[in-house]
Protein backbone atom coordinates (compact mmCIF):
# COMPACT_ATOMS: atom_id res chain seq x y z
CA UNK A 1 0.00 0.00 0.00
CA UNK A 2 1.24 3.51 -0.79
CA UNK A 3 2.12 5.94 1.96
CA UNK A 4 -0.98 7.31 3.68
CA UNK A 5 -1.60 10.95 2.84
CA UNK A 6 -4.55 12.75 4.38
CA UNK A 7 -5.65 16.35 4.36
CA UNK A 8 -7.71 18.82 6.32
CA UNK A 9 -9.14 21.39 3.95
CA UNK A 10 -11.32 23.96 5.73
CA UNK A 11 -12.88 27.07 4.26
CA UNK A 12 -11.41 30.13 6.03
CA UNK A 13 -14.82 31.74 6.52
CA UNK A 14 -14.88 31.68 10.33
CA UNK A 15 -13.18 30.21 13.38
CA UNK A 16 -12.37 26.51 13.55
CA UNK A 17 -15.58 24.66 14.43
CA UNK A 18 -15.63 21.78 16.90
CA UNK A 19 -16.75 19.44 14.11
CA UNK A 20 -13.89 20.58 11.89
CA UNK A 21 -11.43 20.11 14.74
CA UNK A 22 -12.60 16.52 15.18
CA UNK A 23 -12.18 15.83 11.44
CA UNK A 24 -8.69 17.31 11.57
CA UNK A 25 -7.85 15.20 14.63
CA UNK A 26 -9.06 11.95 13.06
CA UNK A 27 -7.02 12.65 9.93
CA UNK A 28 -3.98 13.54 12.00
CA UNK A 29 -4.24 10.39 14.13
CA UNK A 30 -4.67 8.18 11.06
CA UNK A 31 -1.59 9.64 9.37
CA UNK A 32 0.56 9.74 12.50
CA UNK A 33 -0.12 6.10 13.32
CA UNK A 34 0.89 5.00 9.80
CA UNK A 35 3.86 7.33 9.52
CA UNK A 36 2.02 9.19 6.77
CA UNK A 37 1.56 12.83 5.82
CA UNK A 38 -1.02 15.28 7.17
CA UNK A 39 -1.65 18.20 4.82
CA UNK A 40 -3.38 21.49 5.63
CA UNK A 41 -5.04 23.08 2.59
CA UNK A 42 -7.35 26.11 2.40
CA UNK A 43 -10.49 26.02 0.30
CA UNK A 44 -10.78 29.78 -0.04
CA UNK A 45 -12.89 30.12 -3.18
CA UNK A 46 -15.71 31.83 -1.25
CA UNK A 47 -14.23 35.25 -1.91
CA UNK A 48 -16.91 37.19 -0.04
CA UNK A 49 -16.57 35.27 3.23
CA UNK A 50 -12.98 34.02 3.25
CA UNK A 51 -10.65 36.16 5.36
CA UNK A 52 -6.98 36.08 6.43
CA UNK A 53 -8.19 36.37 10.03
CA UNK A 54 -10.17 33.13 9.73
CA UNK A 55 -7.19 31.34 8.21
CA UNK A 56 -5.01 32.48 11.11
CA UNK A 57 -7.65 31.34 13.60
CA UNK A 58 -7.77 27.88 12.05
CA UNK A 59 -3.99 27.53 12.08
CA UNK A 60 -3.66 28.84 15.65
CA UNK A 61 -6.44 26.54 16.86
CA UNK A 62 -4.85 23.47 15.30
CA UNK A 63 -1.47 24.31 16.79
CA UNK A 64 -3.06 24.91 20.21
CA UNK A 65 -4.63 21.45 20.01
CA UNK A 66 -1.25 19.94 19.18
CA UNK A 67 -2.26 19.05 15.61
CA UNK A 68 0.74 19.94 13.49
CA UNK A 69 0.73 19.50 9.72
CA UNK A 70 3.90 18.46 7.94
CA UNK A 71 2.84 19.80 4.55
CA UNK A 72 0.64 22.66 3.39
CA UNK A 73 -0.03 26.24 4.45
CA UNK A 74 3.02 27.95 6.03
CA UNK A 75 5.02 24.70 5.77
CA UNK A 76 5.16 24.23 2.01
CA UNK A 77 5.65 20.97 0.18
CA UNK A 78 5.96 19.38 -3.24
CA UNK A 79 2.37 20.16 -4.30
CA UNK A 80 2.20 23.87 -3.53
CA UNK A 81 0.36 26.17 -3.61
CA UNK A 82 -2.06 25.04 -0.90
CA UNK A 83 -4.70 27.75 -1.31
CA UNK A 84 -7.28 27.13 -4.00
CA UNK A 85 -7.34 30.73 -5.21
CA UNK A 86 -3.66 30.31 -6.08
CA UNK A 87 -4.45 27.21 -8.19
CA UNK A 88 -7.01 28.61 -10.66
CA UNK A 89 -4.89 27.83 -13.73
CA UNK A 90 -4.75 24.18 -12.68
CA UNK A 91 -8.53 23.87 -12.47
CA UNK A 92 -8.98 25.63 -15.81
CA UNK A 93 -6.65 23.18 -17.55
CA UNK A 94 -8.47 20.15 -16.18
CA UNK A 95 -11.83 21.66 -17.14
CA UNK A 96 -10.59 22.24 -20.69
CA UNK A 97 -9.43 18.63 -20.82
CA UNK A 98 -12.90 17.39 -19.86
CA UNK A 99 -14.50 19.67 -22.45
CA UNK A 100 -12.14 18.42 -25.15
CA UNK A 101 -13.04 14.83 -24.27
CA UNK A 102 -16.78 15.57 -24.42
CA UNK A 103 -17.19 14.97 -20.68
CA UNK A 104 -18.02 18.58 -19.84
CA UNK A 105 -19.54 21.49 -21.73
CA UNK A 106 -20.22 25.20 -21.65
CA UNK A 107 -23.65 26.20 -20.31
CA UNK A 108 -25.11 29.62 -21.11
CA UNK A 109 -28.38 29.36 -19.16
CA UNK A 110 -29.21 32.35 -17.02
CA UNK A 111 -30.17 32.10 -13.35
CA UNK A 112 -33.73 33.03 -14.31
CA UNK A 113 -33.91 30.18 -16.83
CA UNK A 114 -32.52 27.71 -14.28
CA UNK A 115 -35.06 28.82 -11.68
CA UNK A 116 -37.92 28.57 -14.17
CA UNK A 117 -36.86 25.02 -15.00
CA UNK A 118 -36.57 24.20 -11.31
CA UNK A 119 -40.05 25.45 -10.49
CA UNK A 120 -41.53 23.48 -13.38
CA UNK A 121 -39.92 20.28 -12.10
CA UNK A 122 -41.17 20.92 -8.57
CA UNK A 123 -44.67 21.48 -9.91
CA UNK A 124 -44.53 18.01 -11.48
CA UNK A 125 -43.30 16.46 -8.25
CA UNK A 126 -39.84 15.85 -9.70
CA UNK A 127 -36.48 16.32 -7.98
CA UNK A 128 -35.00 19.55 -9.35
CA UNK A 129 -31.89 19.10 -11.47
CA UNK A 130 -30.43 20.71 -14.55
CA UNK A 131 -31.95 19.19 -17.69
CA UNK A 132 -28.80 19.44 -19.80
CA UNK A 133 -30.32 21.79 -22.36
CA UNK A 134 -26.89 23.24 -23.28
CA UNK A 135 -25.16 19.86 -23.51
CA UNK A 136 -25.76 19.50 -27.25
CA UNK A 137 -25.40 23.08 -28.50
CA UNK A 138 -23.79 23.33 -31.92
CA UNK A 139 -20.68 25.40 -32.54
CA UNK A 140 -22.85 28.04 -34.21
CA UNK A 141 -25.22 28.22 -31.23
CA UNK A 142 -22.31 28.59 -28.85
CA UNK A 143 -20.80 31.32 -31.00
CA UNK A 144 -24.12 33.17 -30.96
CA UNK A 145 -24.25 33.02 -27.15
CA UNK A 146 -20.67 34.27 -26.96
CA UNK A 147 -21.49 37.14 -29.32
CA UNK A 148 -24.26 38.17 -26.92
CA UNK A 149 -21.63 38.58 -24.20
CA UNK A 150 -22.93 35.68 -22.10
CA UNK A 151 -20.22 34.22 -19.87
CA UNK A 152 -20.79 30.50 -19.56
CA UNK A 153 -20.26 28.10 -16.71
CA UNK A 154 -18.70 24.70 -17.30
CA UNK A 155 -20.94 21.73 -16.48
CA UNK A 156 -20.04 18.08 -16.13
CA UNK A 157 -21.93 15.73 -18.44
CA UNK A 158 -23.22 13.16 -15.96
CA UNK A 159 -23.46 9.72 -17.62
CA UNK A 160 -27.01 8.31 -17.33
CA UNK A 161 -28.09 5.06 -15.73
CA UNK A 162 -25.04 4.39 -13.57
CA UNK A 163 -24.82 3.05 -10.03
CA UNK A 164 -22.28 5.05 -8.06
CA UNK A 165 -20.89 2.80 -5.34
CA UNK A 166 -19.08 4.14 -2.28
CA UNK A 167 -17.20 1.59 -0.20
CA UNK A 168 -17.08 3.74 2.90
CA UNK A 169 -14.77 2.75 5.75
CA UNK A 170 -17.33 3.86 8.34
CA UNK A 171 -20.72 3.61 6.70
CA UNK A 172 -20.14 0.51 4.61
CA UNK A 173 -21.42 0.12 1.04
CA UNK A 174 -23.52 3.12 -0.09
CA UNK A 175 -25.07 3.29 -3.58
CA UNK A 176 -26.31 6.36 -5.45
CA UNK A 177 -27.78 6.63 -8.98
CA UNK A 178 -26.26 9.02 -11.48
CA UNK A 179 -29.72 9.89 -12.83
CA UNK A 180 -30.40 11.77 -9.61
CA UNK A 181 -27.44 14.11 -9.94
CA UNK A 182 -28.03 16.34 -12.96
CA UNK A 183 -25.21 18.00 -14.87
CA UNK A 184 -23.45 19.92 -12.11
CA UNK A 185 -21.24 22.98 -12.46
CA UNK A 186 -17.46 22.60 -12.46
CA UNK A 187 -16.37 26.18 -13.17
CA UNK A 188 -18.45 29.26 -12.51
CA UNK A 189 -18.67 32.07 -15.05
CA UNK A 190 -16.05 34.09 -13.15
CA UNK A 191 -13.48 31.32 -13.53
CA UNK A 192 -13.76 30.08 -9.94
CA UNK A 193 -14.14 26.31 -9.50
CA UNK A 194 -16.95 24.78 -7.48
CA UNK A 195 -16.20 22.74 -4.37
CA UNK A 196 -16.88 19.40 -6.09
CA UNK A 197 -14.42 20.08 -8.86
CA UNK A 198 -11.59 21.77 -6.97
CA UNK A 199 -11.53 19.19 -4.19
CA UNK A 200 -11.14 16.30 -6.64
CA UNK A 201 -8.40 18.02 -8.61
CA UNK A 202 -6.50 18.97 -5.45
CA UNK A 203 -6.86 15.59 -3.79
CA UNK A 204 -5.61 13.78 -6.87
CA UNK A 205 -2.68 16.08 -7.64
CA UNK A 206 -1.64 16.09 -3.97
CA UNK A 207 -1.83 12.27 -3.94
CA UNK A 208 -4.34 12.09 -1.08
CA UNK A 209 -4.99 8.43 -0.27
CA UNK A 210 -7.67 8.71 2.45
CA UNK A 211 -10.46 11.26 2.84
CA UNK A 212 -11.85 11.35 6.37
CA UNK A 213 -14.61 13.92 6.73
CA UNK A 214 -18.03 14.58 8.22
CA UNK A 215 -21.11 12.58 7.25
CA UNK A 216 -22.69 15.66 5.71
CA UNK A 217 -20.21 15.31 2.82
CA UNK A 218 -21.46 11.83 1.94
CA UNK A 219 -24.01 13.26 -0.52
CA UNK A 220 -21.18 15.12 -2.28
CA UNK A 221 -19.21 11.96 -2.89
CA UNK A 222 -21.16 10.62 -5.94
CA UNK A 223 -20.29 13.70 -7.99
CA UNK A 224 -16.68 13.46 -6.94
CA UNK A 225 -16.47 9.78 -7.83
CA UNK A 226 -17.92 10.54 -11.26
CA UNK A 227 -15.11 13.03 -11.78
CA UNK A 228 -12.44 10.54 -10.69
CA UNK A 229 -13.83 8.05 -13.19
CA UNK A 230 -14.11 10.57 -16.02
CA UNK A 231 -10.52 11.70 -15.50
CA UNK A 232 -9.19 8.16 -15.16
CA UNK A 233 -7.77 8.90 -11.71
CA UNK A 234 -7.38 6.43 -8.84
CA UNK A 235 -10.07 6.91 -6.21
CA UNK A 236 -9.09 7.57 -2.60
CA UNK A 237 -10.46 5.69 0.39
CA UNK A 238 -13.48 7.45 1.88
CA UNK A 239 -14.56 7.52 5.53
CA UNK A 240 -17.51 9.66 6.59
CA UNK A 241 -17.66 10.14 10.35
CA UNK A 242 -20.92 10.75 12.16
CA UNK A 243 -22.48 14.09 12.90
CA UNK A 244 -22.00 15.74 16.29
CA UNK A 245 -25.30 16.27 18.06
CA UNK A 246 -26.25 18.24 21.15
CA UNK A 247 -27.63 16.46 24.20
CA UNK A 248 -31.14 16.99 22.79
CA UNK A 249 -30.06 14.95 19.72
CA UNK A 250 -30.29 17.91 17.35
CA UNK A 251 -27.36 19.10 15.24
CA UNK A 252 -24.68 20.81 17.28
CA UNK A 253 -25.22 24.58 17.35
CA UNK A 254 -24.50 27.61 19.53
CA UNK A 255 -27.50 26.87 21.72
CA UNK A 256 -25.69 23.74 22.94
CA UNK A 257 -22.68 25.80 24.00
CA UNK A 258 -19.62 27.15 22.26
CA UNK A 259 -19.01 25.74 18.79
CA UNK A 260 -15.49 27.02 18.06
CA UNK A 261 -12.18 25.84 19.43
CA UNK A 262 -11.24 29.43 20.30
CA UNK A 263 -14.21 29.73 22.65
CA UNK A 264 -13.06 26.74 24.68
CA UNK A 265 -9.49 28.03 24.81
CA UNK A 266 -10.74 31.41 26.02
CA UNK A 267 -12.90 29.76 28.70
CA UNK A 268 -9.82 28.15 30.18
CA UNK A 269 -10.06 24.61 28.86
CA UNK A 270 -6.86 22.66 28.32
CA UNK A 271 -5.93 21.53 24.79
CA UNK A 272 -5.14 17.98 25.91
CA UNK A 273 -8.60 17.67 27.46
CA UNK A 274 -10.36 18.95 24.34
CA UNK A 275 -8.33 16.59 22.14
CA UNK A 276 -9.20 13.67 24.43
CA UNK A 277 -12.87 14.64 24.32
CA UNK A 278 -12.98 15.08 20.54
CA UNK A 279 -11.32 11.71 19.98
CA UNK A 280 -14.10 10.00 21.93
CA UNK A 281 -16.80 11.69 19.82
CA UNK A 282 -17.52 8.81 17.47
CA UNK A 283 -14.45 6.67 18.16
CA UNK A 284 -14.20 3.98 20.81
CA UNK A 285 -10.95 2.50 22.14
CA UNK A 286 -10.62 -1.24 22.53
CA UNK A 287 -10.27 -1.06 26.30
CA UNK A 288 -12.56 0.82 28.66
CA UNK A 289 -10.49 3.91 29.27
CA UNK A 290 -11.26 7.61 29.12
CA UNK A 291 -8.01 9.50 29.60
CA UNK A 292 -5.60 9.45 26.64
CA UNK A 293 -2.48 11.37 25.78
CA UNK A 294 -1.99 12.32 22.15
CA UNK A 295 0.64 9.59 21.88
CA UNK A 296 -1.80 6.99 23.20
CA UNK A 297 -4.49 8.15 20.78
CA UNK A 298 -2.08 7.82 17.87
CA UNK A 299 -1.16 4.29 18.94
CA UNK A 300 -4.77 3.12 19.33
CA UNK A 301 -6.72 4.98 16.64
CA UNK A 302 -8.25 3.09 13.73
CA UNK A 303 -11.12 3.77 11.36
CA UNK A 304 -12.55 0.34 12.17
CA UNK A 305 -13.56 1.60 15.61
CA UNK A 306 -15.25 4.76 14.36
CA UNK A 307 -19.00 4.47 14.82
CA UNK A 308 -21.61 5.37 12.23
CA UNK A 309 -23.98 6.45 15.03
CA UNK A 310 -24.17 10.17 15.83
CA UNK A 311 -21.84 11.44 18.54
CA UNK A 312 -23.38 13.44 21.39
CA UNK A 313 -21.53 16.52 22.61
CA UNK A 314 -21.78 16.29 26.39
CA UNK A 315 -20.40 19.47 27.93
CA UNK A 316 -20.46 17.93 31.40
CA UNK A 317 -18.18 15.15 30.15
CA UNK A 318 -15.80 17.69 28.66
CA UNK A 319 -15.70 19.60 31.95
CA UNK A 320 -15.01 16.39 33.86
CA UNK A 321 -12.18 15.45 31.50
CA UNK A 322 -10.72 18.94 31.73
CA UNK A 323 -10.82 18.76 35.50
CA UNK A 324 -8.87 15.50 35.44
CA UNK A 325 -6.08 17.15 33.50
CA UNK A 326 -6.20 20.44 35.41
CA UNK A 327 -5.85 18.67 38.75
CA UNK A 328 -2.59 17.08 37.57
CA UNK A 329 -0.88 20.32 36.54
CA UNK A 330 2.11 21.85 38.27
CA UNK A 331 1.26 24.83 40.47
CA UNK A 332 2.98 27.27 38.11
CA UNK A 333 0.76 26.06 35.26
CA UNK A 334 -2.34 26.63 37.36
CA UNK A 335 -1.13 30.12 38.27
CA UNK A 336 -0.62 30.94 34.60
CA UNK A 337 -4.00 29.46 33.71
CA UNK A 338 -6.11 31.38 36.24
CA UNK A 339 -4.29 34.73 35.97
CA UNK A 340 -6.23 36.02 32.89
CA UNK A 341 -9.52 35.67 34.80
CA UNK A 342 -8.45 37.67 37.88
CA UNK A 343 -8.30 41.39 38.55
CA UNK A 344 -5.14 43.23 39.51
CA UNK A 345 -5.84 42.98 43.24
CA UNK A 346 -5.19 39.23 43.05
CA UNK A 347 -2.45 39.06 40.44
CA UNK A 348 -0.07 41.71 41.81
CA UNK A 349 0.85 39.65 44.88
CA UNK A 350 2.77 36.56 43.77
CA UNK A 351 2.44 34.76 47.10
CA UNK A 352 -1.34 35.30 47.23
CA UNK A 353 -1.70 34.19 43.62
CA UNK A 354 0.18 30.96 44.31
CA UNK A 355 -1.88 30.34 47.44
CA UNK A 356 -5.07 30.93 45.45
CA UNK A 357 -3.95 28.43 42.80
CA UNK A 358 -3.07 25.83 45.42
CA UNK A 359 -6.36 26.40 47.25
CA UNK A 360 -8.61 26.10 44.22
CA UNK A 361 -6.79 23.69 41.88
CA UNK A 362 -8.78 20.60 42.86
CA UNK A 363 -12.05 22.54 42.82
CA UNK A 364 -11.74 23.90 39.25
CA UNK A 365 -13.03 22.17 36.13
CA UNK A 366 -11.61 24.88 33.88
CA UNK A 367 -9.50 27.94 34.59
CA UNK A 368 -12.34 30.44 34.18
CA UNK A 369 -14.15 28.75 37.08
CA UNK A 370 -11.84 30.74 39.34
CA UNK A 371 -14.21 33.68 38.89
CA UNK A 372 -17.00 31.74 40.59
CA UNK A 373 -14.85 31.29 43.72
CA UNK A 374 -13.81 34.89 44.12
CA UNK A 375 -16.97 35.89 46.09
CA UNK A 376 -15.74 33.46 48.78
CA UNK A 377 -12.65 35.63 49.18
CA UNK A 378 -13.83 39.12 48.28
CA UNK A 379 -17.04 41.09 48.52
CA UNK A 380 -20.09 40.89 50.74
CA UNK A 381 -21.03 38.01 53.00
CA UNK A 382 -23.91 36.12 51.33
CA UNK A 383 -27.16 35.41 53.15
CA UNK A 384 -27.18 32.15 55.05
CA UNK A 385 -29.52 29.45 53.85
CA UNK A 386 -31.75 27.60 56.34
CA UNK A 387 -29.16 24.91 57.08
CA UNK A 388 -26.42 27.45 57.73
CA UNK A 389 -28.71 29.49 59.98
CA UNK A 390 -29.58 26.37 61.97
CA UNK A 391 -25.90 25.48 62.48
CA UNK A 392 -25.14 29.00 63.68
CA UNK A 393 -27.79 28.71 66.40
CA UNK A 394 -25.90 25.92 68.19
CA UNK A 395 -24.82 26.58 71.75
CA UNK A 396 -21.06 26.56 71.24
CA UNK A 397 -21.03 29.04 68.33
CA UNK A 398 -20.88 32.45 70.11
CA UNK A 399 -18.02 31.47 72.39
CA UNK A 400 -16.13 29.75 69.60
CA UNK A 401 -16.37 32.69 67.21
CA UNK A 402 -15.40 35.23 69.87
CA UNK A 403 -12.32 33.26 70.90
CA UNK A 404 -11.32 32.51 67.31
CA UNK A 405 -11.65 36.14 66.18
CA UNK A 406 -9.78 37.50 69.18
CA UNK A 407 -6.95 34.96 68.80
CA UNK A 408 -6.66 35.33 65.04
CA UNK A 409 -6.58 39.11 64.92
CA UNK A 410 -3.85 39.13 67.54
CA UNK A 411 -1.53 37.35 65.11
CA UNK A 412 1.09 39.43 63.26
CA UNK A 413 0.50 37.41 60.05
CA UNK A 414 -2.51 35.37 58.94
CA UNK A 415 -1.03 32.41 57.04
CA UNK A 416 -2.92 29.14 56.41
CA UNK A 417 -0.69 27.42 58.95
CA UNK A 418 -1.41 30.03 61.64
CA UNK A 419 -5.14 29.98 60.89
CA UNK A 420 -5.27 26.18 61.23
CA UNK A 421 -3.15 26.27 64.39
CA UNK A 422 -5.37 28.94 65.93
CA UNK A 423 -8.58 27.10 65.11
CA UNK A 424 -7.32 23.87 66.64
CA UNK A 425 -6.20 25.70 69.77
CA UNK A 426 -9.65 27.27 70.12
CA UNK A 427 -11.28 23.86 69.76
CA UNK A 428 -9.00 22.34 72.36
CA UNK A 429 -9.66 25.16 74.81
CA UNK A 430 -13.43 24.93 74.39
CA UNK A 431 -13.64 21.16 74.03
CA UNK A 432 -15.13 21.46 70.52
CA UNK A 433 -14.00 19.42 67.54
CA UNK A 434 -14.97 18.17 64.08
CA UNK A 435 -17.84 19.82 62.26
CA UNK A 436 -18.89 21.65 65.44
CA UNK A 437 -15.54 23.42 65.32
CA UNK A 438 -14.94 24.03 61.63
CA UNK A 439 -18.46 24.57 60.28
CA UNK A 440 -19.41 27.70 62.28
CA UNK A 441 -16.11 29.34 61.34
CA UNK A 442 -16.60 28.46 57.66
CA UNK A 443 -20.14 29.86 57.63
CA UNK A 444 -19.15 33.00 59.51
CA UNK A 445 -16.28 33.64 57.08
CA UNK A 446 -17.84 32.56 53.77
CA UNK A 447 -21.58 32.17 54.30
CA UNK A 448 -21.42 28.58 53.02
CA UNK A 449 -21.07 25.10 54.47
CA UNK A 450 -18.76 23.70 51.84
CA UNK A 451 -15.81 24.80 49.75
CA UNK A 452 -12.01 24.85 49.65
CA UNK A 453 -9.93 24.58 52.82
CA UNK A 454 -11.13 27.26 55.22
CA UNK A 455 -7.66 27.99 56.60
CA UNK A 456 -6.45 28.85 53.09
CA UNK A 457 -9.57 30.90 52.28
CA UNK A 458 -9.20 32.96 55.44
CA UNK A 459 -5.52 33.59 54.69
CA UNK A 460 -6.49 34.74 51.19
CA UNK A 461 -9.17 37.09 52.52
CA UNK A 462 -6.77 39.01 54.72
CA UNK A 463 -7.72 40.75 57.94
CA UNK A 464 -9.82 43.52 56.39
CA UNK A 465 -12.24 41.23 54.53
CA UNK A 466 -12.37 38.75 57.41
CA UNK A 467 -13.09 41.60 59.81
CA UNK A 468 -16.07 42.65 57.65
CA UNK A 469 -17.36 39.08 57.36
CA UNK A 470 -17.11 38.32 61.08
CA UNK A 471 -18.57 41.69 62.04
CA UNK A 472 -21.63 40.96 59.90
CA UNK A 473 -21.92 37.40 61.23
CA UNK A 474 -21.72 38.67 64.82
CA UNK A 475 -24.44 41.19 64.04
CA UNK A 476 -26.70 38.46 62.64
CA UNK A 477 -26.11 36.39 65.77
CA UNK A 478 -26.45 39.46 68.03
CA UNK A 479 -23.00 38.84 69.47
CA UNK A 480 -21.00 41.80 70.74
CA UNK A 481 -17.79 42.31 68.76
CA UNK A 482 -14.85 41.72 71.07
CA UNK A 483 -11.64 42.22 69.07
Amino acid sequence: MSKIRVRFAPSPTGPLHIGGARSALFNYLLAAKAGGDFILRMEDTDRERSTPESEENIKDSLRWLGIQWNEGIDVGGPYAPYRQMERLDTYQKVAEQLIAEGKAYYCYCSEAEIEEERQAQLAKGETPRYSGRCRHLTAEERAEKEAQGIKPVVRFAVPPGQDIVIEDQVRGRVVFQSDGEGDFILMKSDGIPTYHFAVVVDDHLMQITHIVRAEEHLSNTPRQLLLYEALGWEKPVFAHVSLILGKDRSKMSKRHGSVSVTNYRDQGYLPQALVNFLALLGWAPEEKKELFTMEELIAEFSLSRVSKSPAVFDLDKLKWLNGQYLHQLDLDQVVAGITPYLDDSMTQNTASLQLLAATLQNHLLCFSDVKEFMPLIQGELPQWDAECAAIMQKEQVPGLLCLFAKSLFALPEMTPEEVKKTLKACGKELGVKGADLFMPVRIAATGMQHGPDIDKLIALMGKNVLDQRLTESFARLQIIKSW
